[in-house]
């Protein structure tokens, strides 16, 4: 491997992948993908992953910069060319006749969107709010489920800042209290996260919110062990499913959740500023919109979208992001990502003084990785990657603990991208940072 990495090095200027930036059409991605599962088709989805020729069709899809390797798609995600192409349809046919084209036509095609995205989760489109993101998925569950002072919120310490600051408001402006707690990371079985959570209940405690996988180290939840257990005790539960619906496969009934909130713009790289909520049918009721509605209190998901004027071109292209990913296979598209990050935190863990703050168990984790090095200065090692090597990672800040580099490729990285990132993290893990 450490020849193969030099080698890419000495020529780091012809990595594969460029095509699509030079124009190659979404039609002949699309067949030449498609002619390539046929000849995938007799493979399981860990030998796929490890097929680089069927990949290769995958990357040509993306119309990414390769003048900079990303390895912070778990912040948004690009959409490949075959969305982009339908924002732009959308967005000329909206444009031409707005007041109508966009209330009249596109808007009740909303309604086969919510469809398609309900069939992939496995509910009723009953059951399924289109939002702007996950944090307004989050919010809504968040700040509408009744609470008086003195209930009790249960989360962790890894949880995302803008879902604490909900929390938070909350306890400011209600005299609710917020009770969080750490976890080792990564923990030794799915079973410490389930006794956590049984340990820190108590009498007052009324929501919980947890992340399905949390953005700092990747590390996925047992959702469907906490959903009932606190179900028994007549706990809510709000799931932050930010980086889970696209990543790894799944559908409600494994969760058996109750309120969940999605991106669609992180691994299902649907356009920017798409996700959605899903609430159990009978719960929609006592959720009350962060936007008031003409019935704050029905049971009409549809309640939660009341948010005024918004481009409705956005939501029409979520359906070719859906049909992408099942064209390619979501289990296929899984254990690409996971091998993905093997590839990587198998390598850096070779070397002196690196830990990798993820689990290897794959019911614990998938395609995000996080990485620490003994007494190195994190903040300073991913901005240098950046501006001399031109490699794109996260620092994250463990709360109250350690820094680390959050590792995030995706289906259109190639190998060559991962190898120098490796190479040059190992040369400074060798030679040390500069003054």
């Amino acid at each position: 491997m450490k020849s193969s990495r030099r080698n890419f090095l000495k020529g780091v200027g012809l990595g594969i992948g460029s095509f699509g930036l030079f124009g190659v059409s979404a039609e002949r991605v699309k067949a030449d993908i498609k002619r390539k599962l046929e000849d995938v088709k007799h493979l399981t989805p860990s030998q796929v992953a490890r097929d680089e020729s069927f990949w290769f069709h995958v990357q040509q899809a993306f119309n990414v910069d390769r003048s900079i390797i990303n390895l912070n798609n778990g912040g948004v995600h690009p959409a490949p060319k075959v969305v982009m192409d339908a924002v732009h349809r959308y967005l000329d046919f909206s444009n031409g006749f707005p007041v109508y084209n966009m209330w009249n036509i596109l808007g009740p095609r909303e309604e086969l969107i919510r469809k398609k995205i309900a069939d992939t989760f496995g509910c009723s489109s009953e059951e399924i709010a289109i939002t702007r993101n996950v944090t307004e998925a989050m919010q809504i569950g968040l700040m509408g489920l009744n609470l008086k002072p003195g209930d009790e919120i249960l989360t962790t310490t890894h949880d995302y800042p803008s879902m604490k600051y909900a929390l938070y408001q909350r306890e400011e402006r209600e005299g609710v209290k917020v009770k969080m707690f750490p976890f080792p990371y990564p923990p030794k079985n799915l079973n410490v996260l389930v006794d956590l959570f049984k340990k820190n209940l108590t009498p007052k405690t009324k929501i919980i919110l947890v992340c399905h996988i949390t953005n700092l180290t990747g590390q996925i939840f047992p959702i469907r062990e906490i959903c009932q257990l606190a179900r028994k005790e007549g706990i809510e539960v709000v799931i932050d499913g930010a980086h889970s619906f696209g990543h790894f496969e799944y559908k409600q009934k494994d969760l058996d959740c109750d309120i969940y909130g999605a991106n669609l713009h992180k691994w299902m790289m649907a356009p920017i500023g798409t996700g959605f909520l899903y609430v159990k049918k009978e719960k929609i009721k006592k959720i009350w919109p962060l936007f008031p509605a003409s019935d704050s209190l029905s049971d009409d998901i549809r309640k939660f979208e009341n948010i005024g004027t918004h481009p409705e071109y956005i939501k029409m292209a979520i359906g070719e992001a859906l049909s992408f990913h099942h064209g390619i296979g979501s289990k296929r598209k899984e254990e690409r990502l996971r091998y993905l990050r093997n590839f990587w935190a198998q390598e850096l863990e070779k070397l002196p003084g690196v830990r990798i703050l993820t689990s290897y168990d794959p019911v614990q984790s998938c395609g995000i990785g996080t990485f620490t090095v003994e007494n190195m200065d994190m903040k300073k090692l991913s901005q240098l990657l950046f501006d001399k090597h031109k490699i794109y990672t996260i620092a994250i800040q463990i709360p109250d603990e350690i820094m680390g580099i959050r590792v995030t490729p995706s289906i259109y990285t190639t190998l060559r991208e991962l190898n120098m990132f490796i190479e040059c993290v190992s040369h400074y893990i060798r030679q040390g940072l500069p003054d």
